[in-house]
């Protein structure tokens, strides 16, 4: 999609400070001229792509794939024996909040009960009401907190629901929408944390203030229990609680950046705050032992040393008493390749989900006289495993295991024992016949090997003509696992293509230490990494560049922007999905302050003139030959924001290069807020793919 010229500068996104931007009215988020513009560039872009016969095949079959009925309904222990599920079809488009009985359930044929309608509450409302999950007060769990989102954006309101009668609470709890937490301190009172005074948000736009409110009371009349700083990420205080439910003490923190908290534990009058790095994570209260996962080494006061990315515990209550002198008991300590994906716990045990060379474990943990143990879950090796939900008033788990071509398959696991059960496997969506996964490594420009997979035909032709898309995302200790993808295998890779997902630095597949390489102003290995994965597909002769697209969302997004900018040879297609993509203002953008932890801070000398180095949107030059992209954002994201979305692309506009933009007006940073909006999304990403790496 072509645009004529306006501008012939090397860069016009470098304006002299008193200049006026003539993108600048895209920072009115639903200004009209914004709009317009958004509307007008969407009808643009599905009238190119969906000419293709290809876009209503793709759209077609996403969707019948999304509204599956035959698909495993996710379940969640519930109270009293019960098993829940949130279930979206063609017939329940924002979806169904439902309930059955676990002999129900475990015999495949459940009799569902619909507790909230998603679907009826938003007709009833007139909003595209997103459910944002409930909190419910224990032990009972009857009443909850129901969070609701119009469009998918951060922003939710919250209220009272009795899930007996199955409806909301007259004149119960009730807070409109904002940025905000809550949490039950007992039948009759609840902690808030939100913007009580307007303005009074930190700089990232979240909460720093925290307040009891009681039943009937309104806002203005609860009473500030904690307060951060403007300057924080976040801030708040709840109540912590045992596995039954009962009441412990209360926790406060205060997000001091991204990766760097101070939690505070309240018991009375007396305040403790443990003598733990600021980059430690309060992970569990388990038999009285507060759990918590380091994210640096750490000495004990004894002088014992514990590495980065371990989980380690001590008694709540000694510690409480007296703080310095803990003594943490280790749990587990990650070998070089090795790294803690998850920690929950059930009735008796604490799980820990693992991962070695981005291979799951999971593993239960007991205590027993001071002791702790732990027995592996007998899940099947080699596959992605994840916890699904763990029970509260048992020892079972509901487990997942999946990979590339393996779709989920849901085990009952026995905490105590190890045993698993099979329950169900998840329908073929499509055709894996032929087809393999293998592992390679790529060698970075610093000699750091990098790992990543490929799923490709046993037969391929090593020959450079395989359509190839490589995926990452390479930030905030995110771990890129191999996982079944019904779209993905449909429209991608029974068409003939190749599928390659890169584990690079700043993801958590190793553990901390592999994130921390990759921050602030080391971030150029990450892209460093990313370039060699697609160079070594080059090299082995899978594709060539004209055969080799890529895609990332998030921070995904913006090292897609990077490639773009800095690797304009290495690809022929690029999908840019929510992104940030200036990185000289990405701090006044949005929520962008909060990630000043990941990114830096561009204000400072030094961080300030590496983020521009690498931003995008500053970095596009004229006379390059750059792959036509394809810019995805929505206008309901105030996370990312889609604002750099849209400046990018109008940048791409005024230096009169090609690209293809789609900005859903709804479904906040997930881009979409129903299945059939997902749908849609994929038809436009996978019709772009086809064009641009498919054609002979």
């Amino acid at each position: 999609m072509t645009t004529v010229a306006k501008s012939t500068a090397s860069n016009p996104a470098d304006l002299p400070n008193d200049a006026p931007d003539p993108r600048g009215f895209l920072d009115e988020i639903d200004g009209e001229a914004a709009m317009a513009w958004v509307h007008a560039h969407n009808a643009a872009s599905l009238a190119q792509l969906g000419q293709n016969p290809l876009f209503e095949q793709y759209r077609t079959e996403a969707l019948k794939i999304l509204e599956a009925t035959d698909r495993v309904p996710a379940p969640n222990f519930a109270t009293g024996g019960f098993v829940d599920n949130f279930w979206q079809d063609k017939d329940h488009v924002q979806g169904l909040w439902r309930r059955t009985n676990w002999d129900a359930y475990k015999s495949g044929q459940p009799d569902w009960q619909t507790i909230l309608d998603i679907d009826a509450l938003a007709k009833a409302d007139g909003k595209t009401w997103v459910y944002g999950g409930s909190s419910c007060l224990p032990p009972a769990n009857t009443r909850c907190l129901i969070s609701l989102s119009d469009g998918g954006t951060d922003a939710d309101e919250i209220r009272e629901f009795d899930v007996t009668t199955k409806s909301f609470v007259k004149d119960g709890f009730f807070l409109p929408a904002g940025k905000q937490n809550a949490s039950w301190r007992d039948a009759d009172t609840i902690y808030v944390s939100r913007e009580f005074t307007p303005g009074e948000l930190t700089e990232s736009g979240y909460a720093y203030v925290t307040k009891v409110l009681k039943r009937g009371q309104t806002l203005d009349q609860a009473v500030e229990i904690h307060r951060g700083e403007k300057t924080d990420v976040s801030a708040g205080r709840y109540p912590v609680r045992d596995i039954t439910g009962a009441y412990v003490a209360d926790a406060s923190y205060r997000y001091l950046d991204y990766y760097h908290s101070q939690y505070s534990f309240h018991d009375g009058d007396r305040t403790v705050t443990f003598p733990l790095p600021t980059t430690s994570s309060f992970s569990a209260l388990h038999e009285g032992q507060i759990v918590w996962w380091l994210k640096e080494d750490w000495t004990s006061a004894s002088g014992r040393t514990f590495t980065s990315g371990s989980v380690i515990a001590f008694d709540f209550k000694q510690g409480m008493a007296n703080p310095t002198a803990i003594e943490p008991a280790l749990l587990f300590q990650p070998s070089a390749h090795e790294s803690v994906e998850g920690i929950s716990q059930t009735r008796n045990r604490l799980i820990l989900t693992l991962s070695a060379n981005v291979v799951g474990e999971i593993r239960a943990y007991s205590l027993k006289d001071g002791q702790w143990s732990s027995i592996r879950i007998e899940l099947p090796e080699n596959s992605t495993l994840s916890v699904g939900s763990a029970d509260d008033e048992s020892d079972r788990v509901f487990a997942w295991s999946s990979g590339f071509l393996q779709p989920s398959t849901l085990y009952l696991a026995d905490a105590a024992t190890g045993k698993v059960e099979k329950l169900r496997t998840a329908p073929s969506r499509f055709n894996a016949e032929g087809l393999q996964v293998q592992q390679h490594w790529a060698t970075s420009k610093d000699g750091t090997r990098v790992p990543y997979f490929l799923v490709a035909r046993k037969d391929i032709k090593l020959d450079g003509t395989t359509p190839t898309l490589l995926y990452a995302y390479g930030g905030f200790e995110v771990s890129m696992q191999p996982s079944y993808s019904g779209s993905l295998g449909k429209l991608w890779l029974e068409q003939g293509g190749a599928y390659a997902l890169a584990n690079i630095r700043g993801g958590g597949e190793f553990g901390p230490k592999w994130h921390e390489a990759g921050m602030k102003t080391n971030r150029q290995r990450i892209y460093d990494d990313f370039a060699a994965v697609g160079e070594d597909l080059i090299a082995r002769k899978v594709t060539t560049p004209e055969h080799l697209g890529i895609m990332g969302g998030s921070n995904g997004g913006l090292l897609m922007g990077v490639q773009l900018t800095q690797r304009p040879d290495l690809w022929n297609a690029v999908v840019v999905q929510v992104p940030l993509l200036d990185m000289v203002n990405y701090t006044r953008m949005s929520a962008g302050a909060s990630w000043q932890g990941e990114y830096g801070n561009p204000d400072d000398p030094v961080e300030g003139a590496f983020l521009r180095s690498i931003s995008p949107y500053h970095n596009v030059k004229a006379g390059v030959a750059y792959p036509e992209p394809l810019f995805e954002t929505s206008t309901k994201d105030d996370r990312v924001g889609p604002v750099h979305a849209r400046k990018m692309a109008a940048l791409f506009e005024d230096m009169s290069l090609p690209f293809y933009y789609y900005e859903n007006t709804e479904g906040g940073h997930n881009a979409a807020a129903n299945l059939q909006e997902t749908a849609r999304r994929y038809a436009i990403e996978y019709t772009y793919l086809a064009e641009k790496l498919m054609k002979k």
